[in-house]
């Protein structure tokens, strides 16, 4: 059978090429790679290939229900130190509360309230929930008023203005754990069937904006700083100390 000359110069070139690249992945070695040894350059206007991905949309409100989650643990150690009448420091719970009135409340609650309910609600989906979780919101943030007018009491030494206090903030645990963990599993995950790609993008980069308006550049980051101080206050700061001895 005849061959053709250039099919089998080709064939020859493609072996020649090919060996050469297995030689080339031997010498560099197991577990790297040839991106390793020689990173691609950035295109013009993009990130560096090893920058940290970008924070997504819905990911952004999940780690702001993380903000949410350390406060609750604050104000539930709060609860039971007032219950024993154990010293509580008033200036920590006020800075707590101011957070939860800035960054959870006028931030993203109005996000959600803004963005994502209407949404929702438009498509005419988990309507019944995004009414319950709004009216939450209205009473999230009038137990913030009160606990606001009442930490004053933990230095005080009032002792039914610290029932009172004790009970609103146990009100506003009792309220808050069921409602973040309705949004992260049932509201955020239907969210991708009512919006585009495009429309998502967008609005993670409104986000953004929105925080950076807020807080500044790395806001997000600051206003976890701020939670890490207050539980150093209140020696919850350490994981490991929530581990059970058994």
């Amino acid at each position: 059978m005849k061959h053709n000359s250039s099919n089998t110069r080709a064939r020859r070139d493609f072996l020649g090429t090919s060996g050469a690249l297995v030689v080339s992945l031997a010498a560099i070695g197991p577990g790297r790679s040839l991106a390793a040894e020689s990173p691609k350059p950035a295109e013009k206007g993009q990130p560096p290939a090893d920058a940290a991905p970008e924070v997504s949309t819905l990911e952004d409100l999940m780690r702001e229900h993380g903000v949410l989650r350390r406060i609750l643990l604050i104000y539930e150690e709060a609860a039971a130190r007032l219950d024993k009448e154990k010293e509580c420091p008033a200036e920590t719970l006020t800075q707590a509360t101011g957070i939860v009135r800035r960054f959870v409340e006028d931030y993203h609650e109005k996000l959600e309230e803004d963005f994502i309910f209407p949404r929702f609600e438009k498509a005419g989906k988990l309507v019944d929930l995004t009414k319950v979780l709004r009216s939450q919101h209205d009473a999230g943030r009038r137990l913030t008023d009160r606990i606001r007018s009442l930490a004053g009491a933990a230095m005080a030494k009032n002792r039914p203005q610290q029932e009172s206090l004790a009970r609103n903030l146990r009100l506003f645990i009792r309220m808050y754990r069921p409602h973040a963990s309705r949004e992260d599993t049932i509201l955020f995950p239907a969210f991708h069937s009512i919006i585009t790609a495009a429309e998502y993008d967008a609005l993670g980069d409104k986000f953004e904006d929105r925080e950076t308006e807020l807080f500044g550049k790395e806001g997000f980051e600051k206003i976890v700083a701020e939670i890490a101080g207050m539980e150093k206050a209140l020696a919850i700061f350490e994981l490991a100390d929530f581990t059970p001895k058994i």
